[in-house]
């Protein structure tokens, strides 16, 4: 594997979408076995509710035999100075190489360069990788709550370098 780019994803065909919703729905079915709960929305998205999406995303591109493939994805929405990360995910089969903190940092660094203040970010409880990730780049446990049926999601916030 031999690391190409981040690179904004424009999603602007069906064929870029759906690239995208394979890698996502491949992340996010090991993210339902981890908290226990197979009803996450992430799962449920198709080509229109990405389309529709007032996300922005990003994508870590990899050489693997001679061609670029869609190794993990971040997207997050801004509202002022406060950046919530809305997805985070990785293709299980890149799973430990640094690919989620990749797009994490280009993320903090390029948002604190245009002024965001404040990272917000949640997962499930039970996701011990994410929540792992998420502390080692110091961001802080805000909230914990519950929803039906009793999975548990958990609210992290950082501010921006300086703050």
């Amino acid at each position: 594997m031999i690391p190409l780019s981040i690179q904004q994803l424009l999603l602007q065909t069906n064929e870029e979408i759906l690239t995208l919703l394979a890698l996502q729905i491949a992340s996010y079915r090991v993210e339902a076995e981890l908290i226990g709960f197979e009803d996450i929305p992430p799962l449920k998205d198709g080509i229109m509710s990405i389309r529709e999406a007032k996300e922005t995303f990003y994508g870590f591109y990899v050489e693997e035999q001679g061609t670029s493939k869609l190794a993990g994805a971040i997207s997050f929405e801004r509202e002022g100075c406060i950046v919530t990360i809305c997805r985070m995910m990785v293709h299980p089969d890149f799973f430990r190489r640094g690919i989620a903190s990749a797009l994490l940092q280009h993320i903090l660094n390029d948002q604190e360069q245009k002024g965001a203040t404040r990272f917000i970010v949640s997962t499930g409880s039970a996701n011990a990788p994410a929540i792992s990730l998420y502390e080692r780049f110091g961001f802080m446990t805000r909230r914990v709550f519950t929803v039906p049926p009793g999975v548990c999601l958990t609210t992290f916030e950082r501010p921006a370098k300086g703050f």
